[in-house]
Order: C-alpha cells, then sequence, then structure tokens
C-alpha cells in the first residue's frame, strides 16, 4: 500500500501544478463541471447580443420592404419565424463543442482571447446565412 510517505502524494501535487491531467473541457481546476461554468459566464451573455443582432437584421429586412413581407404576418409565418429563432440557438450551441475541445489546451497558457474571435465569427457567419436565407428562400416565398 502507497502512502504519503512513498511519494504518491507529492507526485500528484507535481502533475496538478504542471497541467498534466487537464483534459478536454476540464477547466483550471481540473472538473468538466468548473469548465463548463466557464464556458457558459463567457458564452451565454453574448447569446442574448447575437440574437439581437439577428432580430434587427430581420427588422431591417421586413422595414425596408414591408410592403412584400405583409402576406408573411399570419400565424404561419410567426411559427416560422420561431422555428429559425431556435435553429439559431441551436447553431450558437457549436461554440460549445469548440470550446470544449480547445479548454484543456489554453487552460495551461492560460489565454482566452480565441473565444472573441470565435465569438465575432460564428456571429458574422450567422449573418450571412441569415441574410442568404432571407433573400433567397424567405424573399421569393412570400407572395
Amino acid at each position: 500500500m502507497l502512502g504519503p510517505a512513498d511519494g504518491v502524494c507529492s507526485e500528484v501535487a507535481i502533475m496538478d501544478s504542471a497541467g498534466v491531467g487537464q483534459g478536454i473541457g476540464e477547466g483550471p481546476k481540473g472538473t468538466i463541471r468548473e469548465g463548463f461554468l466557464q464556458a457558459a459566464k463567457f458564452w451565454e451573455p453574448r447569446r442574448v447580443i447575437y440574437n439581437i443582432v439577428l432580430t434587427l437584421v430581420v427588422v431591417a429586412w421586413v422595414g425596408f420592404s414591408w410592403p412584400h413581407f405583409r402576406p408573411m404576418f399570419r400565424w404561419e409565418g410567426l411559427w416560422f419565424l420561431v422555428v429559425m429563432a431556435l435553429l439559431a440557438n441551436a447553431c450558437y450551441c457549436a461554440a460549445y463543442v469548440v470550446e470544449f475541445a480547445v479548454q484543456g489546451l489554453t487552460a495551461q497558457s492560460g489565454g482566452r482571447r480565441w473565444r472573441w474571435g470565435l465569438w465575432v465569427l460564428g456571429t458574422l457567419l450567422a449573418l450571412l446565412m441569415e441574410n442568404y436565407w432571407i433573400a433567397d428562400e424567405v424573399y421569393p416565398f412570400v407572395q
């Protein structure tokens, strides 16, 4: 039986301080729960901004081409908007996949600046996809 006198505890302490044992999705304290909490603290407040930006694009499309979108203001149109909003938020969750994949690597260096770049790129991609979808699929569909 190995104990503290045999050096086991000191080896574990050395490995923890060196960052050994931090894997995918693990935060600085080494738990998956801590990693998820850190990810949620960053991503969830920005989800509100993401949704506001996407909503403003829809409002702009409807506002600048109001007579064309008038027939969409029915219950079917509302359900369509709800489904599209849910899909946009599901796509936002893809950031967590990248977060957990990279979190163990960057926890050792302490750098988290890549999160902002990922958020900006993801939001720009969502804007591009939204404009394409409205211009190519929704706008010609509305009669």
